[in-house]
């Protein structure tokens, strides 16, 4: 009966080391800066990106900065992002959008009276191209300066 014990416990442990085989995660954390002041309430995203031998990298990862617009990435019960490289989109919490006033009017490229818009521009959230890669070993570093054209 002892043998058997034995047995049973190495193949529960052999099987879950089999499961190390799904995509492995670091620590990810950084500060996000918006005209170079730490920006509060901003959603940040790191979706990994595939290739021809890894056609699905796993989940994406997120957070929101703090008033030091600090964040630290997590992905469902992981802490951390999948290692590699990630699509990078940071876009601003609803409650902290602006508005533009309808009693004076906008000026020109402005978003029309009373409607919502983000501070943080297009090309890094809807249309981001940038691109972070994620080292085995994590990174307090990942931090992002976006400073908005002018115009």
């Amino acid at each position: 009966m002892r043998t058997f014990q034995v047995l049973a416990a190495s193949a529960v442990l052999a099987a879950l080391a089999g499961c190390s085989d799904g995509p492995k995660f670091a620590k990810v954390s950084g500060i996000v800066t918006l005209d170079g002041k730490p920006y509060a309430k901003a959603v940040i995203t790191f979706q990994p990106l595939g290739g021809p031998n890894n056609p699905n990298p796993g989940r994406g990862s997120s957070a929101v900065t703090d008033e030091n617009g600090r964040y630290e990435l997590t992905s469902d019960e992981n802490g951390g992002a999948v290692i590699g490289k990630h699509l990078v989109r940071i876009a601003t919490v609803g409650d902290n959008m602006s508005v533009a006033d309808p009693n004076t009017g906008s000026a020109d490229g402005a978003p029309p009276p009373g409607k919502q818009f983000d501070p943080i521009p297009a090309e890094w959230n809807a249309l981001s191209d940038k691109e972070f890669d994620v080292p085995a070993g994590g990174t307090d570093k990942a931090n992002f300066d976006i400073v908005p054209k002018k115009k």
